[in-house]
């Protein structure tokens, strides 16, 4: 995730994910639906009627994670190697962009467990879906914590918000292992994916493109506490979003007549 796009790119990915996440959950509120995922629709004869019941997000997220493993291999000017001989010495190279690909394969991955639990096996497996993501989401703290290892002031304080949301994603993204369908933990991880994907699209402009035109200063404290201050704003604006997101819901089920 170096660079703007680098940033950008995978920060949108996790932010349209919480809002598809934030629409199952209004809708399993307003149908009455005990569990949130959309039951398995019955197949029929045709020659789209296959392609319309077929479940897409997983598609999406496997060509979200291609298209940020081109962009990533993109921003290499050189040969990307694990290992390179230098004056008789075996080091390790592109360390971040070793770390940026073991993440989007993560993603990769889980984006297959989807197609494979919603569209090949004969019954949906949601523990499989959930241990992906879960997965995912393990993998993305290690890492981040190895990337943090040379960042100071502004961009230290900006990396250390983003650890603290995704560690209580992943946590509990762990704890609907056991309990799928309580609608608090998917309220919880819808609303932790938009704030994450939005915090993380923030890096990107704060680090690289900032809206006053200069750069942060790592030795001003102001800088760094307008930094939480901005967290605390998406904090907010994530909730305000899921509010947003279940209120569209309602007026497309409700009043727009639509079939649920």
């Amino acid at each position: 995730m170096g660079g703007f796009e680098g940033h950008l790119f995978p920060g949108l990915s996790l932010f349209l994910y919480g809002l598809y996440h934030a629409a199952l959950l209004s809708r399993a509120v307003i149908c009455n639906s005990p569990v949130q995922y959309p039951p398995r629709r019955p197949w029929s004869k045709g020659r789209w009627a296959r392609l319309r019941q077929m479940y897409y997000i997983g598609f999406l997220k496997i060509l979200s994670s291609c298209i940020l493993v081109a962009q990533e291999l993109n921003s290499i000017h050189w040969q990307l190697v694990l290992i390179t001989k230098r004056h008789h010495l075996r080091n390790f190279m592109y360390r971040k962009q070793w770390q940026h690909l073991t993440l989007y394969m993560s993603f990769f991955l889980s984006g297959c467990a989807d197609v494979i639990s919603q569209n090949l096996l004969p019954k949906r497996c949601v523990v499989l879906e959930q241990c992906a993501q879960a997965l995912s989401m393990y993998l993305f703290l290690p890492l981040m914590v190895s990337h943090m290892q040379d960042t100071e002031g502004v961009e230290l304080q900006i990396h250390t918000l983003l650890i603290q949301a995704m560690f209580l994603l992943a946590l509990v993204g762990t704890i609907e292992l056991w309990a799928p369908n309580v609608l608090l933990l998917w309220m919880l991880k819808a609303f932790l994916y938009v704030v994450t994907g939005s915090w993380l699209m923030q890096i990107g402009f704060m680090l690289y493109k900032p809206i006053s035109g200069y750069k942060w200063l790592d030795d001003d404290k102001n800088d760094i506490a307008f930094a939480t201050t901005f967290f605390c704003w998406h904090v907010v604006s994530g909730a305000f979003l899921m509010i947003s997101a279940y209120g569209v819901t309602v007026l497309w089920y409700r009043y727009l007549g639509a079939d649920a």
